[in-house]
């Protein structure tokens, strides 16, 4: 009995230290079991992919993030997020038509930025050797692409169950993909190893139109334990994002107020190499 009251009060002490990162940033964790990918297949069987929050960049240069409210109508607003995410990937999506304000389908899309498919013939293409996706095709003339190249970013917030979804306009690809290198993978890490920061800088384009970019920052690096804690969550919210499922409910108008089709914020500069380029 003396021993276990003696091993007690390290546990509780060791229990603690683990958790110290997610503690010290006032972060709430809601851990989810291995079995909420089978629930919720099964809870949503004929209701199409599960639908995820988004999180909206401004137009015009904002420098705060639109986030739902209580209602559609009520949306509120923040200058950042932070929190820890969980999965990403590429999309690519091109409409042949003028943007019109309307929320159309793209006349060919990709879900993993490699492959794409034309919604008019069915044809699989290539994104690589596409003519859509190459730099200097945009209609409009400059060094753009026709095809809108996109990132999406599944984000878990503070006290939130399921991530929330940010779509990366092309103009915050570099600053995305320079964090992603820099910061966390040549360091050995997952994304869903630290916890990010994530905030809005306004910039112009070529010409002279204002947008708005996103700024990624790490926060602190997780613990051993609150990896092991959080990894089966990034698994099971891996496989829901990349499902088919969530691949035919698809329409790629989801928050990308920045890179609406028709607009010019198309071409990407001054990333610099990653270290291991």
């Amino acid at each position: 009995m003396s021993k276990q009251n003696t091993n007690t009060p390290a546990l509780v002490e060791e229990t603690t230290t683990a958790l110290a990162t997610l503690q010290q940033n006032n972060f709430d964790l809601i851990p989810l079991s291995g079995e909420i990918g089978e629930i919720i297949a099964e809870e949503m069987d004929g209701l199409g992919a599960i639908p995820f929050d988004l999180i909206k960049i401004p137009s015009g240069g904002g420098l705060a993030f639109e986030l739902p409210g209580e209602t559609d109508d009520t949306p509120t607003t923040a200058p950042s997020i932070t929190g820890i995410i969980v999965d990403h990937h590429p999309i690519n999506a091109y409409w042949e038509a003028e943007f019109d304000g309307s929320n159309n389908p793209p006349d060919c899309s990709s879900f993993d930025g490699k492959s794409a498919i034309d919604a008019t013939s069915g044809e699989l293409r290539q994104c690589a050797s596409c003519p859509l996706n190459q730099f200097g095709s945009d209609p409009k003339g400059g060094n753009g692409k026709a095809c809108k190249n996109m990132h999406r970013i599944y984000i878990l917030l503070s006290g939130q169950p399921i991530p929330m979804l940010l779509t990366l306009p092309p103009t915050s690809l570099a600053a995305w993909r320079n964090y992603l290198g820099k910061k966390i993978v040549v360091r050995g890490k997952r994304p869903w190893m630290v916890m990010t920061k994530i905030t809005l800088k306004r910039e112009k384009n070529a010409n002279g139109i204002a947008y708005s970019q996103a700024v990624f920052t790490k926060v602190a690096e997780l613990t051993p334990a609150e990896c092991a804690a959080i990894k089966p969550m990034a698994e099971t919210f891996r496989a829901l994002t990349r499902s088919d499922a969530m691949k035919s409910a698809d329409t790629f108008t989801d928050g990308t107020a920045e890179a609406a089709p028709g607009e010019t914020f198309t071409e990407v500069t001054g990333d610099e190499p990653l270290p291991f380029d």
